[in-house]
């Protein structure tokens, strides 16, 4: 969602979104899934005839899966807790392989009217930076009661600050952010919700406003952040 709205309301290049990631990976963002971004980014089409054109340009918008995204919206919905970031990620990955069927829709329905005038491409590349992580915090926050729920149901008696530091030693989501949960948990072991911890709630403080922004202009510019709507919905709603 932020490279769509970097790249198709802000009008940045796929060099300078490269550029982007990559900055964003030396600070809060530090993680796995931000460098690897950043790394494709910068690959060129070395087999086609333009060998300067970007990799990610040649790539179908076509996103399969294995599964794992569905297993965890299935889960929440039988120990009943919310899980609406990750499922709004699983729903986008499902649309997103319905290619002939949106080629068809975008030549019949309309695009929004409203174009909305973006002043400092600069300043708004830092909001969408803060409305990712901010969208990150939510849903670390519902995967981790997610988490205590099907503990309590399963009696599973989960150890939730060592889950973050054995994500943390090495896997596809090993992040600096981790450190943060495991902070959270060694301080008070029955948290109920990241939120509720000092560092996560202030952060979600600062960030919300940003997260709002980042939205309200995709919405009107027509591009689609599922994610990031449903992190500020469940922030309102908690």
């Amino acid at each position: 969602e932020s490279y769509n709205i970097m790249r198709n309301v802000l009008g940045l290049s796929v060099d300078e979104m490269a550029d982007t990631f990559k900055e964003w990976n030396k600070g809060e963002l530090d993680s796995y899934l931000i460098e690897i971004t950043a790394d494709i980014l910068t690959r060129k089409d070395d087999l086609g005839a333009d060998k300067t054109k970007p990799i990610v340009d040649m790539i179908l918008d076509r996103g399969n899966n294995k599964g794992t995204g569905k297993w965890s919206s299935e889960d929440a919905l039988n120990v009943q807790v919310p899980q609406s970031v990750i499922t709004e990620a699983v729903y986008a990955r499902y649309i997103s392989m319905m290619k002939n069927e949106r080629v068809a829709a975008s030549k019949v329905l309309a695009a929004p009217k409203a174009q909305e005038e973006i002043g400092d491409k600069t300043e708004m590349v830092e909001k969408i930076r803060e409305a990712l992580y901010f969208s990150k915090i939510m849903s670390y926050a519902q995967g981790f009661e997610q988490l205590r729920f099907a503990s309590e149901a399963y009696d599973w008696d989960l150890q939730y600050g060592e889950l973050a530091q054995i994500w943390r030693a090495g896997c596809i989501i090993r992040a600096r952010f981790l450190q943060n949960i495991t902070d959270a948990y060694d301080k008070k072991p029955d948290l109920t919700n990241l939120l509720l911890d000092d560092y996560f709630k202030d952060i979600a403080a600062k960030y919300q406003e940003s997260t709002r922004e980042v939205v309200a202009l995709a919405v009107k510019m027509g591009v689609p952040v599922p994610s990031f709507s449903a992190a500020i919905t469940y922030y309102d709603s908690y």
